[in-house]
């Protein structure tokens, strides 16, 4: 349900901002599953971090970003579901990138997260280790 209803909002955008406070309040649950509780339980948490990725990617200035950005970043990396890393580090350097006031506020967060996703024995393709090992030195 986590990843439908963000590629919901990844593609219908603006005409579902008046939901979103619903779909933050029904994904808030998914934050407190245990991922170490078995692959199902983890595939939970990581479709609720990409579906908020989805929302900032669509709507970010419709999103209370204060709370929900160290949200999601309490829920990374990822840990089953690596089709979700292209949605997430898009989402978080395309924030970094912007210079994002809330992103910015993150970033000892962000360094290491993009640092996990960097290591030779993560999941995480090689062409997104490439554009985060580019934007790594600026979260110094």
């Amino acid at each position: 349900a986590a990843f439908c209803a963000g590629v919901c909002c990844e593609h219908l955008k603006e005409r579902v901002v008046d939901n979103y406070p619903q779909i933050l309040q029904a994904l808030e649950p998914l934050f407190h599953i245990n991922p170490t509780g078995g692959e199902t339980s983890a595939a939970c948490v990581d479709n609720a971090a990409a579906a908020i990725a989805r929302m900032i990617m669509a709507c970010p200035n419709n999103l209370p970003m204060p709370q929900v950005l160290p949200a999601m970043l309490k829920l990374l990396p990822l840990k089953t579901d690596m089709t979700e890393n292209e949605t997430i580090y898009t989402c978080l350097l395309g924030l970094v990138q912007m210079n994002h006031p809330d992103a910015v506020a993150q970033k000892p967060e962000l360094k290491r997260i993009f640092t996990e996703a960097v290591a030779p024995t993560s999941k995480v393709e090689d062409e997104v280790k490439a554009k985060l090992n580019e934007v790594l030195p600026a979260l110094q």
